[in-house]
């Protein structure tokens, strides 16, 4: 015990860091582990404890003593510990560039104890604007037949309920100020109660709803929707079924779409298409992960999971050949489309290179079919949150099949099977690229790929897509090993 410490009163606890969670961590005299929500680093703080394990506790802070230099009001009205308080943020409360350095700890954390692997480099953090930034979100609808009100928002904190939310400052600044009026919109609505979702987003110069229904529309609730668009400057979708069924509530006006300007590219979108949440972020990371490819005009290069070409259609305008693979087939017709319409509309001396589009299921990746895919100088990853496992998996087998290793000192896992005769032909990508939006399965897959796959982590950093809330986005580069 510190010379501090000993003179604290009894139930005080020294917050020692902060989690990802934006939790405070701590420790009782014993030893046992608190977690204390609203707590910060360096913090004396009393905390009431909510839920009890043999080797940890949970609990929610009641009173700071000594506050943390980092701490900061938070900016939202609807942030905070107590019941109702909205969950969409969890770290408003912590300075936004002490949120990029426990974001960063988390990385590399991550890569240490769960893929034993050191980036060589760390790569100085992504950033932008901590407020107005979220120009996608999905914000749930509820009608409350006891209140006769509308709530429309994110949920509550550790909450299925809907949070009474008023304002967002993370939303766009027109889109908060549409929160209210939305409510009484809805509420006015004969489907009011069958309604549970609106997908925003937004686009350059166009603000897009799309209102999930489960019965089909009156044609005064219809009406009701132009009326909303036409004075509020938004443009209406509907999606009566799941996301591919979205569609535009009436056509004509300007396309949803958003523009990568340093490449010359224009992307056209829908609602419920995957799409970055943060359009300042996203153009700096796929200026940062281009220019860290490194692509030249004769090499060829495959974007793996490329969605509707967000860093397909800019490497195009680097590489020699491009292969897109994603598992949706309306995806990749949707992002052969938008290559199509910016290769028509290419300025002179800036057309894109060939690209090729594949539909495949990356989470039944084989060693054989990364040889049928042919040889590329390049790759770029960009896979959801369950990571390129398969994908890297199958890397490891070929690398491990090149090395001679005998089948019986392989894992059953990395066992490649029969290949094809083109195999020894094969080479492995000499660089990689890998984006992720969960850095537990990024250091995962960064595990296999350094310590069978025969590649350095040469570099990796966090870009804060998310400011405020617990998502890590993240990059790592991976060198193929002399």
């Amino acid at each position: 015990m510190t010379d501090e410490s000993a003179v604290m009163p009894d139930g005080w606890l020294r917050v020692e860091s902060t989690d990802i969670e934006g939790q405070g961590i701590a420790h009782r005299p014993d030893g046992k582990v608190v977690f204390i929500d609203g707590a910060l680093a360096g913090e004396w703080v009393s905390a009431a404890v909510y839920r009890r394990k043999n080797q940890w506790e949970a609990a929610i802070m009641t009173a700071v003593h000594h506050a943390s230099s980092q701490r900061v009001r938070p900016r939202c009205p609807h942030f905070g510990l107590h019941q109702g308080a909205c969950g969409g943020c969890k770290m408003q409360h912590l300075d936004a560039a002490a949120q990029v350095a426990v974001k960063q700890r988390a990385l590399e954390d991550n890569l240490w104890h769960l893929g034993k692997v050191r980036p060589e480099l760390i790569l100085r953090p992504i950033e932008g604007p901590a407020w107005h930034y979220r120009a996608r979100a999905r914000l749930s609808v509820r009608y409350v037949r006891k209140k006769d009100d509308v709530l429309i928002g994110f949920h509550e904190r550790k909450s299925r309920y809907v949070a009474d939310m008023r304002q967002c400052p993370v939303l766009p600044a027109h889109v908060s100020g549409l929160l209210l009026p939305l409510r009484a919109l809805i509420k006015d609505m004969d489907a009011r109660e069958t309604c549970p979702q609106i997908e925003l987003a937004c686009g350059d110069g166009v603000t897009a709803l799309a209102l999930r229904h489960l019965q089909p529309l009156s044609s005064r609730d219809t009406q009701a929707l132009r009326d909303f668009g036409a004075r509020h400057g938004v443009q209406w979708w509907l999606q009566p079924h799941g996301p591919d069924s979205v569609h535009r509530l009436d056509e004509g006006g300007p396309e949803l779409a958003y523009a990568l300007p340093e490449f010359g590219v224009v992307m056209p979108f829908k609602p419920t298409d995957f799409t970055q949440v943060n359009p300042h972020i996203n153009r700096v990371l796929v200026s940062r992960a281009l220019r860290l490819l490194d692509a030249q005009p004769g090499e060829r290069v495959i974007d793996w999971f490329c969605g509707l070409g967000n860093f397909t259609l800019p490497i195009a305008t680097r590489a020699g050949q491009v292969l897109g693979v994603e598992a949706s087939a309306a995806l990749v017709g949707r992002a052969r489309r938008n290559c199509q319409l910016n290769q028509a509309c290419a300025p002179a001396g800036r057309a894109l290179a060939a690209v090729e589009w594949v539909v495949r299921d990356l989470f039944e990746m084989s060693a054989a079919q990364l040889v049928r895919d042919g040889n590329a100088e390049r790759w770029l990853i960009d896979p959801p949150r369950e990571g390129a496992f398969a994908l890297v998996r199958a890397l490891a087998a070929l690398h491990q099949h090149r090395l001679g290793t005998p089948v019986e000192q392989l894992s059953a896992e990395l066992h490649p099977g029969p290949l094809p005769p083109e195999a020894a032909a094969w080479q492995p990508p000499r660089r990689i690229v890998y984006i992720s939006c969960n850095c537990a399965t990024l250091a995962r897959d960064a595990g296999l790929l350094v310590h069978q796959a025969g590649y350095r982590c040469t570099a990796a950093g966090v870009v804060n897509m998310f400011p405020h809330t617990a998502h890590v986005e993240s990059m790592a580069v991976f060198e193929r090993a002399p």
